[in-house]
């Protein structure tokens, strides 16, 4: 599915965010940066060890006590097509009522804004916060496709922003989320 923001693309695809040949891709970090389980460590492990070295970098010199949920930094993409990989936190979801939305929205929005700031003009996101950090994919997917949605209404430096789901239930969650929020705007 593609959906246009003014002279943008919103693209929603099934699979893999390691195999995206993007400017950047997302990665669904955990705090430590320091590579795990799901995307994050399917990033790592086809990055390579340069990836991990340049996340270290970031833990000494800005960092110390880990990446916030929320906020977004950069590394080389290392082995991997896309360039860079901008590495973000999400929330773990924790009932909806400790501020878990608007962190999510910070992630996708700070990612973003990131890659605008380095002159990326394609970018990749997997769905943040809904493996193993237990967020409800159907709420996910709204703020995530709203939060890009809004971004690409009010700044033109990106022109494709993709959403890879890794599942096709995923994806078909995202698909009804889409065209609600296109057919049907707040």
């Amino acid at each position: 599915m593609e959906r246009s923001v003014g002279q943008a693309r919103i693209r929603l695809v099934q699979g893999d965010i390691t195999d995206q040949d993007v400017d950047a891709i997302i990665n669904a970090a955990n705090s430590s940066l320091m590579g795990g389980g799901g995307v994050d460590g399917a990033i790592h492990r086809k990055g390579g060890p340069r990836i991990l070295q340049e996340c270290k970098k970031v833990r000494a010199e800005e960092w110390p006590d880990g990446l916030p949920a929320g906020k977004a930094v950069i590394t080389t993409g290392g082995n991997l097509k896309a360039r860079y990989v901008i590495h973000t936190v999400g929330p773990v979801w924790r009932g909806g009522k400790s501020g878990e939305p608007g962190l999510l929205e910070d992630a996708y929005r700070n990612s973003m804004e990131l890659a605008a700031r380095k002159g990326l003009k394609r970018i990749a996101f997997p769905s943040i916060s809904t493996g193993a950090f237990g967020y409800p994919i159907d709420q996910a997917a709204r703020i995530a496709i709203s939060t890009i949605k809004d971004f690409l209404e009010k700044k033109d430096d990106l022109a494709e922003v993709n959403l890879i789901l890794f599942s096709s239930s995923d994806l078909q969650v995202y698909e009804v989320a889409a065209t609600e929020l296109f057919e049907c705007p707040q």
